[in-house]
Formats: C-alpha cells, sequence, structure tokens
C-alpha cells in the first residue's frame, strides 16, 4: 500500500458476545484466543446475564424516589461509612456509588427514601481483534477534506458500503459544532487519525479503577485519564470522526468526546454507564454512541429497567440522540419473554443491527456481498432501527479496520486454581500497540463496529440538515436508508442498512 508497510501480526477472528441467561461471562483461560497482542473473550452466542463484580469496586447503583432528598442521607453516609459519590441525579432518582462495603450498602438501603440498593454489573465487551503494525507508513494529504485519500481507504469496504464517499463528494465532512459521546474504553486522542478531534475539556473516566491502571503504566506519558487501554472505543471513535490520514471515519469534522466507563478486561460497568450517558447529555452531546450492553432478567433487575428507562428519557427530552449496538448473540430481541436487552430495550434509542462481506481473498477485497446480514447480530423486526456495517466473520479481512490505542494493554486470564474455584485476576502483560514500535491498526467485527457508522451518519445529518429533535434526525436516518431484505421494516435489516450520501441530501 502506498506509503505504508504493513507488518503482519496475527490472523484469527471470532465475535465476542455476553454469557448465557442465568450464566457469568466465559472467562478468556476457559475458552479464549489470542490475536496479535490483544485477548479475546469467547462466550456462547444467546443472550447475556447480569454478573456482578461488585467485590472489587464496591460500586453500588442507589434507587430512590425522584425528588427525594435522598442524596443528602446517601452523602452523609459515605462521609461517615467510606466511598465516593460518582454521581447523583435527584430528578432522576438514581446514585452511583463506589468503594463501598457491604455492610455500608445495607446502611444506604434503609436510608429514608431509597428503594433499593443495586451491586453494579459488567457486561462483557466484544474485544477487537487482530492487530497490524504500520511500519513507516506516512499519512494521506489533505485527507480532512478528502477522506477518500486516506492511506488505508482501500480497505474500507464499510464506508464504500454505506456510500460514505458520495456524502463526501457532496461536502458532507461533518460540522465541529456538533459533538458525538463515545461511552466506551476511552480514546487515543494523540493517535493521528484523532489529534484534535477530541474535546478533553469534557472528556471523562467514570472508571476509578482504570484510572490507576493508567498511572501504573504509563503515568510517565501524563495522558488524560480517558486514555484507551482496551482499543476498543479507539477503533470505534474513529468510525464516527477521524482526520482521515490513514483511515476514513464517516465525518472528518465532528467533535468527539470520550466518557470512560468500559476497561481493559472487556466489561462494561452499568452503574458508570446511566451515570456517563447523562454526563453526557448535561455537557453538550448531540449523539452518544454505545457500542456496549447485554441483557438481565426483567424480573431479577426491576431497579435497573426503571433506571434505564428514565436515563434515556432523559437524553431524548434533552434533545440527545443515542445510538447503540444490537448485540451478538443472534438473538431474537422481540421474542426474547422476560429477558431486557440493554439497551435496544430502552426507549428512544437507534438499535443497530450489523452487516459484512461474505468472502474478501484480500484486504483490499474484492468484497462480496457487503450487505450480507452478519451472522451473530441480534435481529427484531420492532426492535432493530437500522443496519450498518459491523464485519463478515468468514476472513479477518472482511473486519471492519481502524487505529489500535498507543497504550492498549494485553492481559490474560490465569485458570482456576481448581475445579469450582473463583478465577483469580486477570493479569496483564504489558503494552499491546506500543508507539515505540510505530503505529498498528486493529480490525474486529460486531455490532460495536456498526453502531458508530450511524453515530457518524447522524452527525452529519445534524451538521447538513441543522438540529431537530432526536426522532426528526431518528426519522431522516430511516427513511433516507437503503431498503435491504423484506420491503419495508426487515426483522435484520429494521429500515435499512445506513446511507450516508443519501441522509445528508448528496444523492436523492
Amino acid at each position: 500500500m502506498q506509503n505504508s508497510v504493513l507488518r503482519f501480526a496475527a490472523v484469527i477472528g471470532a465475535i465476542v458476545a455476553v454469557a448465557c441467561v442465568e450464566q457469568p461471562p466465559v472467562s478468556p483461560a476457559e475458552n479464549a484466543s489470542t490475536t496479535g497482542n490483544l485477548t479475546m473473550q469467547l462466550s456462547p452466542a444467546t443472550a447475556g446475564s447480569l454478573h456482578a463484580l461488585s467485590g472489587e469496586s464496591g460500586r453500588y447503583l442507589v434507587v430512590f424516589t425522584p425528588g427525594s432528598a435522598a442524596s443528602s442521607g446517601i452523602n452523609t453516609e459515605l462521609h461517615n461509612g467510606g466511598g465516593q459519590l460518582e454521581g447523583a441525579y435527584d430528578q432522576l432518582g438514581f446514585a452511583v456509588v463506589s468503594g463501598v462495603s457491604s455492610e455500608g450498602a445495607v446502611r444506604l438501603a434503609k436510608l429514608a427514601g431509597v428503594d433499593n440498593v443495586l451491586p453494579d454489573v459488567e457486561f462483557a465487551l466484544e474485544s477487537s481483534s487482530e492487530t497490524e503494525g504500520l511500519g513507516t507508513g506516512e499519512p494521506g494529504t489533505e485527507s480532512a477534506t478528502a477522506p477518500q485519500n486516506a492511506v488505508l481507504f482501500a480497505r474500507q469496504w464499510n464506508m464504500r458500503a454505506i456510500q460514505a464517499d458520495a456524502a463526501w463528494a457532496g461536502g458532507a465532512l461533518g460540522s465541529p459544532s456538533v459533538s458525538v459521546a463515545i461511552l466506551d474504553t476511552g480514546i487515543d486522542y494523540l493517535w493521528p487519525d484523532l489529534n484534535g478531534r477530541v474535546d478533553l475539556s469534557r472528556s471523562i473516566s467514570l472508571r476509578p479503577d482504570e484510572d490507576a491502571r493508567l498511572q501504573t503504566w504509563f503515568g510517565a506519558l501524563n495522558r488524560h485519564p480517558i486514555t484507551d487501554l482496551n482499543a476498543h472505543g479507539t477503533l470505534v471513535s474513529s468510525i464516527v470522526a477521524s482526520n482521515s490520514g490513514f483511515f476514513a471515519g464517516v465525518t472528518t469534522r465532528t467533535t468527539l468526546f470520550g466518557v470512560k466507563v468500559c476497561i481493559v478486561f472487556n466489561t462494561c460497568s452499568t452503574a458508570a454507564t446511566l451515570n456517563g450517558i447523562v454526563y453526557a447529555v448535561n455537557h453538550g452531546a448531540d449523539v452518544i454512541n454505545m457500542s456496549l450492553g447485554g441483557a438481565f432478567l426483567k424480573s431479577a433487575n426491576p431497579g435497573f429497567v426503571s433506571v434505564i428507562n428514565r436515563v434515556l428519557n432523559y437524553a431524548n427530552n434533552n434533545g440527545t440522540l443515542i445510538v447503540v449496538a444490537a448485540g451478538n448473540e443472534s438473538f431474537d430481541i422481540d421474542h426474547n419473554g422476560n429477558v431486557y436487552n440493554a439497551y435496544c430495550n430502552a426507549p428512544h434509542v437507534v438499535c443497530v443491527s450489523a452487516t459484512g462481506p461474505t468472502a474478501a481473498p484480500t484486504v483490499v477485497g474484492p468484497f462480496t456481498n457487503p450487505d450480507a446480514v452478519a451472522p451473530y447480530t441480534n435481529f427484531g423486526r420492532s426492535a432493530i432501527s437500522l443496519a450498518a456495517p459491523g464485519g463478515g466473520i468468514t476472513t479477518p479481512n472482511a473486519f471492519v479496520t481502524g487505529p489500535c490505542s498507543q497504550t492498549t494493554l494485553a492481559w490474560h486470564q490465569p485458570p482456576r486454581p481448581a475445579p469450582g474455584a473463583p478465577l483469580p485476576p486477570p493479569v496483564i502483560d504489558g503494552p499491546a500497540c506500543p508507539r515505540s514500535q510505530g503505529l498498528f491498526l486493529v480490525r474486529g467485527a460486531g455490532t460495536s463496529f456498526a453502531s458508530p457508522h450511524v453515530a457518524g451518519v447522524a452527525a452529519a445529518v445534524i451538521a447538513t440538515r441543522g438540529r431537530g429533535n432526536p426522532s426528526q434526525v431518528r426519522a431522516i436516518l430511516q427513511s433516507s436508508s437503503d431498503d435491504l431484505g423484506a420491503p419495508g421494516t426487515d426483522p435484520f435489516y429494521g429500515k435499512g442498512r445506513v446511507n450516508a450520501a443519501r441522509a445528508v441530501g448528496a444523492i436523492p
């Protein structure tokens, strides 16, 4: 490839799903593949479950009556009994606390106005699956105004599939006045394609446990806490917006800000996610991308359902469009019984399923049938809003490709010391895509990478057509999509596969 020397690291790929209902996520030690310098967790392709991990962080979701004075009592209890308040929202009736003992949680539950104190839960996150070194590659020239000139654009079947190149030709490059919040593992804001695109003044980490790891491994670099130790969030971010030197993004001028709710070990905190949504709305996000989620039993977790619904209604009422990944369990969300799919079952969201090529003999194609339904994607006629490229799985050449965070850490899960014994903590092995060895790319497949295509197009729509309410933006995205599958609303494609050019009016 012009101006680029690719050093092959590894070729292997799979889709990461959350664990089976009523079972904890499968650990890497028991079912894992090492891909490049990253560890991929593999789980059965079925609905997920809530998996309590309150022991390490002591994080809890405190649910109380909206409008009550419960937050005052919570503050007093944390001051006297120990713990940290990560967020409290009287209007919405919840607070997120951490560093709280089980005894402290019991005391919180007895406070006036408090309805429930729920241990935080972590959903498994699909991993990016493969790394390659870029060697001495130099970014493309003038790519911010012509993203198709990005050095590695030939690999990006995904951008061509949604006709992003036609949108760019029509001048739809996004606007810095439009903001997209990325709720994820963080963003490598110094990677060349993202440098200058990320508003650090609004970026925040809501994972104190990850902040400590950042200091341990990269403290000398004096990085902002939003820096990405996992790689997932950086790849997702680059799809929404990129300077397009190496990889084109859907837009080149959109402003990003990061809200870290997930960690290096491929898990995302539910409490931090809810906290993060409210934070992003309150800090001016026009769009929120959430390439995360899972599923749990509604009857067993009514408190979570209630708060999720309140938070998503709050976002909608304040003009923020939320775009979410459908999930990778090949699961019919419309016929899920007692299962709640976070976050496609939440109100007002744009739920995105995945497409991907069925064949690709080389990294530059030809890419056969890029609009094929990805076999891992969740589906449902009423649940799925739109489809977008997430990656095929017949070959890594059909994956979605982007930058690998320079602060990505490789890790492994030690085996259980004995049958039935608890798993030891994961062990970090060291940097996976170190800047000292040049820049790296990462590629993977999953609905995680479908969602940001739609978030990027939404940002372009707002930039070109003006700010409307979220339902108006959603209507534009759906009415301008390419109707695939069954005519009208399809269980796999929703209203269709998103079309960037038509959405911004570049083509009829």
